[in-house]
């Protein structure tokens, strides 16, 4: 994914010449890199889920093995698992979140795009070619500048 970003505005961590892109300020994702981007938040999301449940259930006996004991690190321990429990659900809804986000941004730019090649008619209903269209927009500069 590229960012482009309009002149004379600073963005912190772009390069001053624009990091290789427009001068237009254009956003330019190219749909693989949407695809790879959503997979990984995907993956990452299923990983981290795996992973960061894998000593739920020894805590959870220790815990109450302490609080048993008249520890009272027991009933911290339950503290910390569940705040762990909190922190994990909540990154996962982020992962979750972001995948989601991408598809729907893949999905959007291809009916925005299915609308722009079929969208753009005359008054007579008739379908205007790419070079229609030019001619208009010169024919207004032109126009404009008279």
């Amino acid at each position: 994914m590229e960012r482009r970003r309009p002149r004379g505005r600073p963005t912190y961590g772009v390069p001053a010449d624009g990091g290789g892109g427009a001068a237009d300020g254009d956003l330019v994702v190219h749909d693989d890199e949407l695809v790879k981007m959503g997979n990984t938040a995907y993956e990452l999301r299923q990983k981290f889920g795996t992973d960061s449940d894998f000593a739920r259930p020894s805590t959870f006996t220790a815990s109450i093995d302490l609080f048993n004991d008249g520890l009272d690190m027991g009933s911290a321990l339950t503290e910390l698992q569940d705040a762990w429990n909190t922190q994990t659900a909540t990154l996962k809804e982020a992962c979750a979140h972001i995948s989601n986000h991408f598809d729907f941004t893949r999905a959007q730019h291809s009916k925005d795009e299915v609308y722009i090649n079929t969208g753009m008619r005359n008054a007579g209903g008739d379908l205007m070619s790419v070079s229609k269209i030019n001619d208009y927009i010169n024919q207004l500069r032109r126009t404009i500048s008279d």
